[in-house]
């Protein structure tokens, strides 16, 4: 992620949105990096990417390992995330419903949100041994070759669309380039069948459906999805099984949303 130097709004702290993207750096694989790895990575000054990361770790965000010298992220980095999936009580009310799922399918049924130009799982369940298919919560997926994504691009409003779709086009030119495609066979497919499919475009081996929550939650889209190994795949397993399946559970949450039960 590269770091802009100059934004237009001089309203914009720009030093906050470093130290963020300086956090941002890190991901599933890469928990440890070094101050050249997150120059590298932000765009940003040695000296620049000293100070922040001195003062990240003095916040407790960051972790120095005197060991490897480099920095990982500190537990005040997960703490903050808590709060807000304290607040998403649909997590707690879907949950059993989603173990049901899961295990009537046999694979993971999970529920994302949008996060910029990707999703993030903020609830996940999967059958005890699906163990080759294992997002967790937190996990961040591509937009256009996921089910979820497509399911948020296509039940998202055009306005709201418009400017991801932009930023898409702008940030991932070769995944647009190949997928652009996608979105309005999702918003077609929505529309038509309820739910949006991705047979192996994100991950080989895993075939999945996803649906959107038509009740916005705290003014957000969320997006339930269902993955199954391919090789666990019947013959019209994912239009006749797996997408009426989530729909059914996704309105049922919506009804013990919509009635306080639960």
């Amino acid at each position: 992620m590269i770091s802009r130097p100059h934004h237009p709004d001089p309203a914009f702290a720009t030093t906050l949105a470093h130290g963020l993207g300086l956090l941002q750096c890190f991901r599933a694989g890469e928990t440890v990096l070094s101050n050249k790895e997150l120059a590298d990575r932000t765009g940003l000054s040695k000296a620049t990417i000293s100070r922040l990361t001195y003062t990240l770790a003095a916040r407790g965000l960051l972790l120095y390992d005197r060991h490897l010298r480099r920095y990982r992220l500190g537990s005040t980095a997960l703490s903050l995330g808590y709060p807000l999936l304290a607040s998403l009580g649909v997590r707690q009310l879907a949950r059993p419903l989603m173990k049901c799922l899961s295990d009537c399918i046999g694979g993971t049924v999970s529920l994302g949100m949008r996060d910029r130009l990707h999703m993030v799982y903020v609830e996940t369940v999967r059958a005890h041994d699906a163990i080759a298919f294992r997002p967790e919560i937190g996990a961040s997926l591509p937009m256009l070759t996921t089910a979820m994504g497509r399911a948020w691009l296509a039940q998202a409003p055009e306005a709201v669309r418009a400017p991801v779709v932009a930023g898409l086009r702008e940030h991932a030119p070769d995944e647009w380039c190949d997928h652009a495609r996608a979105v309005p066979e999702a918003i077609e497919h929505l529309a038509r069948f309820g739910f949006t499919r991705t047979p192996g475009a994100w991950q080989r081996d895993v075939h999945a459906v996803a649906v959107p929550m038509r009740t916005l939650i705290d003014g957000e889209i969320l997006i339930f999805n269902c993955g199954v190994l391919a090789s666990r795949l019947t013959p019209d397993m994912l239009e006749q099984r797996m997408g009426p399946g989530l729909i059914e559970m996704v309105q049922e949450v919506e009804f013990l949303l919509l009635t306080g039960a639960g």
